[in-house]
């Protein structure tokens, strides 16, 4: 599995940017794909994550209501559309591929993919 993470930028806070991981290979279908960050200095977290086929999703609390990450099969993309940015958010964003959508740790991942820079300037 190859996954390419893409769209980072530089935007105001209350800011919209939409990021999209591109997949090829073979995903199982009960198989999760799910999106992390990495602020400088602190731990990779988890953001949110969708299962590969179907349409069960999982957030974090931090952009619960904000993020909407979404599925496009015939694609292979998995989108995270971010709405209300705050500089909070800036980190490098990476998308990764595991066993379960509803995994939050990264250990649980075993594909990833490049990351791709989100800033929020205040």
């Amino acid at each position: 599995v190859q996954l390419q993470a893409s769209g980072g930028g530089l935007v105001q806070a209350g800011g919209s940017l939409r990021l999209s991981c591109a997949a090829s290979g073979r995903i199982y279908s009960s198989s999760g794909v799910g999106w992390f960050r990495q602020a400088p200095g602190k731990e990779r977290e988890f953001v949110a994550a969708i299962r590969w086929m179907g349409y069960s999703t999982r957030y974090a609390t931090s952009v619960k209501g904000r993020f909407t990450i979404s599925r496009d099969s015939d694609k292979r993309t998995v989108t995270l559309q971010m709405r209300s940015l705050e500089p909070e958010d800036t980190a490098v964003y990476y998308c990764a591929n595991g066993p379960r959508y509803d995994a939050i740790r990264p250990d649980e991942y075993i594909y990833w993919g490049q990351g791709t820079q989100v800033t929020v300037s205040s």
